[in-house]
């Protein structure tokens, strides 16, 4: 059961549920206070593990796998119970009378003489499991395709994980900003209070909160060859936008356009040219003389797109003094790495002026960069 409980704990944090080793503990002092029966091993888990109710969907999800319904059992140690004939019969019966059981719990039975209930019972719950399988490999082959090989169909296959991904990273967001209401913990000063006190810590310090909640600039490419990483990008955040004091969106091919989220589609405020050739350039330019005054020391200014400039200027210098003027600037590239700063990319030009560079290729590096970079720590 530890083993069992261990695994389910390690698929709990891989699904971006954020268990501590105190809670590992405290979930297994749990078990053996409530026992397997499942209903109650369940909400003990939950009651340990779980920190938010919003999570309560991905902890169920992660309970079905890890802790399959395979159908009820006989308690270690008890009897079947006797039929009519066998308590009437006194113990004058032979062995071989005694041993025979019912029909419903011989094993050899051909199913059409074992009752319905029992036959039916196996193969509905065999059926559930097969489609929640299929349900989570396909899901699981959609966060690992890469975005330049999905088809149509995949994209649209992806509206649901896409939602269920915003949740959980919406529920990231809450975590880390309700742990950070006081500060990180500053375990130099900490150290030394506790000097005086024999080096035990009794009183803990803790670093002063960054600024206010952080505004949100995203520029999101969406020339044809990385629109679909866009599209999951802004689906992602859009949930989110109220952990942002500010959430400003724009889409750009050759001209930065500001969108926004209208009735769960997007709707630019000026006409985007997507037949228009990618120049990074041109945009950080017309970004940084329209829409400066959106920048301050408490912006985070993510970009999105491969860097490729179809051998125009890059104006890297125009992304330093955006990056200057922000608190953090993150660059996301929706290619696969080896594909970066080859042909037309100028992708190693601007990593100079990004505080953070990361690959999201795929659905699942995507989920993982955003976290990276935009949860508060």
């Amino acid at each position: 059961m530890k083993t069992r409980l261990l695994t389910f704990i390690n698929m709990l944090r891989d699904a971006g549920l954020l268990v501590t080793v105190a809670e590992a503990l405290d979930a297994v002092h749990a078990v053996r206070i409530v026992g397997v029966e499942r209903s109650a091993l369940q909400d003990g888990l939950a009651a340990t593990l779980l920190k938010d109710e919003a999570d309560r969907l991905v902890f169920d999800a992660t309970f079905e796998r890890c802790f399959p319904l395979l159908g009820r059992h006989r308690g270690k140690g008890q009897r079947p119970e006797p039929s009519g004939d066998e308590s009437s019969s006194g113990a004058g019966r032979s062995g071989a009378q005694v041993r025979s059981a019912r029909p419903q719990e011989r094993p050899d039975l051909p199913a059409s003489d074992k009752p319905s209930s029992l036959r039916e019972r196996g193969p509905r719950i065999h059926r559930t499991q097969s489609s929640r399988s299929r349900l989570l490999i396909g899901r699981r082959r959609l966060q690992a395709i890469p975005f330049a090989e999905m088809s149509p169909q995949d994209i649209e296959g992806c509206d649901a994980l896409i939602a269920e991904l915003a949740q959980r990273f919406r529920a990231h967001l809450r975590r880390r900003l309700r742990h950070a209401r006081r500060g990180r913990l500053d375990i130099r000063r900490t150290i030394r209070w506790s000097i005086s006190k024999g080096g035990v810590p009794i009183q803990t310090a803790f670093r002063g909160r960054r600024p206010s909640t952080p505004d949100l600039v995203a520029l999101c490419d969406c020339s044809h060859s990385v629109a679909t990483a866009s599209r999951f990008l802004i689906g992602l955040l859009h949930p989110a936008h109220e952990f942002f004091r500010h959430v400003h969106l724009f889409a750009f091919v050759d001209e930065p356009i500001e969108i926004s989220i209208e009735g769960g589609a997007l709707a630019p405020h000026e006409r985007l040219d997507l037949y228009a050739r990618s120049d990074f350039g041109r945009v950080l330019v017309r970004f940084l003389e329209r829409h400066e005054s959106l920048l301050s020391r408490n912006t985070i200014l993510l970009i999105l797109g491969d860097a490729r400039n179809n051998r125009r200027p890059p104006r890297a210098d125009v992304l330093t003094r955006l990056g200057n003027a922000t608190r953090r600037l993150v660059w996301l590239n929706p290619e696969p790495t080896e594909r970066w700063n080859t042909g037309d990319s100028v992708m190693n030009t601007y990593e100079r002026a990004c505080d953070e560079l990361l690959a999201a290729s795929t659905i699942q590096e995507l989920h993982a960069a955003l976290r990276r970079s935009l949860c508060p720590g």
